[in-house]
Parts: structure tokens; sequence; C-alpha cells
């Protein structure tokens, strides 16, 4: 009998037999994922606190400074504008046509040309009009004849009347006569003179001062007076006109000035708004408001010696309705706006900066008053204020702490406006 322990007597296989070893038990899905989720926990954890130390590594250290450019709050005029769009409109265009029939036998100007009133332009051919005013004086003269010898028939047949040698109705009936050929010489005389008119009409002039444009017609032609396309078009460009609308709103700012006698001044610019073309002044306003558009339309004129303004040009308005005097300007660059409003960096003598909320008043492309806030000689930043915070360190270049506002005057067009915070 075998005394071994049972324990050994199961693992020895019986003779002829091989012996098989027991299998591990494989580890489960969720310890592999557990596993796994342990790592990424470490890695975060790890991730935040490298993080924090680098944050507390920067904000150990001293932001450097800021490079600006100020520029200094100064006193000046400030014109008070109004902005609005134009049209240049000529005070006169005339479409030069023929007012009789005939051939277009010569034309006396050069297309472009600069004309005075009463200049020659054109030439009808002018044969078949005196030939009719030739024939209508021969008549004229026939029926002045005739007229002559009924009255001197008359003085005869009334001295015989009153001697009783003939009848009365004789006499009547010459003064009738009389009467029927007065009537024939008057009608005459109006027939000579509309053949003069018409005579007239073949040597065309200039109505108007100004520049013709070109040519419609060419000499050779047959021109009508029924046709409407006319012989060339004459503008007048100087002086010169542009109109502009402004809102009803501004109507009784406009008209309180106008009615003081105040000459408002305008200047034009281009369609960008940042090439001044010419100044003019303030002519008319018109009688009614456009319910359409809410807008009434205005007339300034300009002396346009230069010729720079043209007909149906579009240009950019300024009027300047005020002057505010001796207000506080500064450049337009230095506004900032955000969660404070209409605010400032002003740069403070330890060359810090602060945030400095103002109020504004009118500007221009390039200025702006400011009404509180901001007192004359503050430095205020116009370039790299985007990365400031109120109580950053700046550095200011060289000259740039000396700037100024630019001089008083006119400015651009383009923003031109009246704003109030």
């Amino acid at each position: 009998m075998d005394d071994r322990p049972s324990t050994l007597r199961s693992t020895v296989p019986p003779p002829g037999r091989r012996a098989v070893l027991p299998l591990r038990a494989a580890p489960s899905r969720s310890m592999v994922w557990w596993a796994v989720g342990i790592v990424l926990v470490l890695a975060v954890i790890g991730w935040i606190v490298w993080r924090s130390h680098e944050s507390a590594t920067h904000a150990g250290r001293a932001a450097p400074p800021m490079p600006v450019v100020a520029a200094t709050a100064a006193i000046g005029d400030m014109p008070v504008t109004l902005a609005a769009l134009g049209t240049v409109t000529p005070l006169a265009t005339v479409t030069v046509t023929t007012q009789i029939s005939g051939q277009l036998m010569q034309v006396g100007f050069q297309e472009g040309q600069e004309v005075n009133k009463g200049d020659f332009l054109a030439q009808i051919d002018p044969r078949p009009y005196q030939a009719a005013l030739d024939q209508l004086q021969g008549q004229l003269l026939r029926d002045q004849a005739l007229l002559k010898g009924a009255q001197i028939d008359l003085a005869r047949f009334q001295k015989l009347a009153a001697q009783n040698s003939i009848a009365l109705q004789q006499a009547d009936d010459q003064l009738y006569l009389v009467h029927q050929d007065e009537g024939t010489v008057k009608m005459d005389e109006a027939q000579v003179e509309n053949a003069q008119l018409n005579l007239a009409y073949c040597h065309i002039i200039a109505p108007v001062t100004g520049r013709v444009g070109l040519r419609l017609v060419d000499p050779g032609n047959y021109v009508q007076a029924s046709s409407s396309s006319g012989l060339v078009v004459l503008t007048q460009l100087k002086p010169i006109s542009v109109i502009f609308t402004l809102p009803e709103d501004n109507l009784p700012a406009v008209l309180k000035r106008v009615n003081a006698g105040a000459t408002l001044q305008v200047t034009a610019f281009d369609r960008s708004g940042n090439i001044q073309i010419a100044t003019g002044k303030l002519s008319t306003l018109d009688n009614e408001i456009d319910p359409t558009t809410g807008t009434f339309k205005l007339r300034a004129l300009f002396d346009n010696a230069d010729e720079m303004l043209f007909p149906n040009q579009f240009v950019n308005v300024q009027l300047v309705l005020d002057t505010d005097s001796g207000a506080t300007i500064i450049p337009s660059a230095a506004v900032q706006r955000g969660a404070p409003g209409t605010f400032v960096y002003v740069v403070k003598a330890d060359d810090t900066v602060a945030v400095q909320k103002v109020a504004l008043g009118p500007s221009d492309s390039e200025r702006v008053a400011v009404t509180s806030g901001l007192q004359p000689g503050d430095k205020v930043v116009i370039d790299g204020a985007d990365k400031l915070r109120d109580g950053a360190k700046v550095t200011l270049p060289a000259a740039a702490g000396d700037g100024a506002t630019a001089p008083p005057g006119p400015a651009r067009q383009g923003q031109h406006h009246r704003s109030t915070q």
C-alpha cells in the first residue's frame, strides 16, 4: 500500500501516460481597462501639476514694459460738421438746337472749347430766308403805297362831301378802305419781322458762357427745328453747384444758422473722402422735405476756377455748421471702446497707464474733441493700446512723449459728424 500523500499521488500520472500541468486563469478585460484608466489619470494629474508650476514661475517674473506711442491733449478749435453725399450740378446746361430748318453750313467751335455768351457756334444756310425776307419787304412797300393812295382819296372825298358834291356814303366807303389797307400794312410788317427773325436764327450763338461738348451734327447735314437731339450741349462750369441731401433731423440746426445770416462753408471731397477738391458756400435750401427718404436738398456754390468739379460728378460734402472754440482735442486713434464705454489710456508720470473714461464731442477723420475726462497736457496712448491693461508698465519712444494733436483746421471728409457720449 502506497503511503505518499494524496496530493502527490494526484499529480503523478499512471505508468505509460504524459504528465499534464494545470493552466493559470487569464486576467479579465475589466482589469485591463482599470489599469489604462489609472495611467491616464496619473498623466493628467502630472500635466496639471507641471502647468501650475510653470504659471507660478511666470507669475513671479516681472512683465516687461510695453512700447507705445502717445500724444498730448491740446486746446484748439474743432469745427462742427455735417457729412453728406452730393452730385455736381451745373447752373445751366443748354442743348443748342436750331430754330429753323436748313442745311448746316458751318460750325464755329472746337469740341471742348470754352465759349462766352454771344459767341458764334453754327451757321444755317440763310439764302432761302433772305429771299423770303426780300419778298415780304417788297409786299410791304406795295401795300404801304396802296395805303398812301387810299388816304389821299379819303381826304379828297371828305372835302367834296363837306361841299355836298358827292354822297356821304362814298366818303365812308373810302374811310373803311383806308382802315383795311392799314391792317394789311400791319400784317406785312409782322411778316417782315418774322422773316428777319428766321434770318437771324440762321446765325446760332452761345446762349450762356460755358464749355461745349462733343459735336452732335456735322456740317453739310440738313437740320430741322423739330429735331430734339440738337447740335451741341453747352454746360456752364464757372461757377458750378453741388446738390446734396441731409436728414430732416438736421434741418432745425441748419435753418437756425441760415436765418441768422451766417455764411456756411461747404467743402467738396473726392469719392474716397480723402482728397479735398474745392471749397464753397451754402447757397440755398429746398422748400420741402422728401417724404420718401426723410431728407431735404441743399445747394452749394463753388467758383470752380480750376474746373476740378465736373458735371454729374459724385462727391463727399462737408458742411461746417459751427465751430467749438477752446476744445480739448486728441487724435481719434486714442479713443478705445469696451466695457467701461468710451475710454483712453492715460500715461502717468511713473510710466504706467490708467484707463480713463471720456465723453466725446465733435470729431473728424483724424481728431476728436473731449468734453469731459481729460485735461490739456494729458498724454494718451495712440498706438499699441491693443495689449494694454490698467496699470501696465509702458515705454515711450524718445520723441513720442512730446507729441501733440493735429493743429486745428479743416479736416478731410469721411467720418465727419458730431458725437456726444
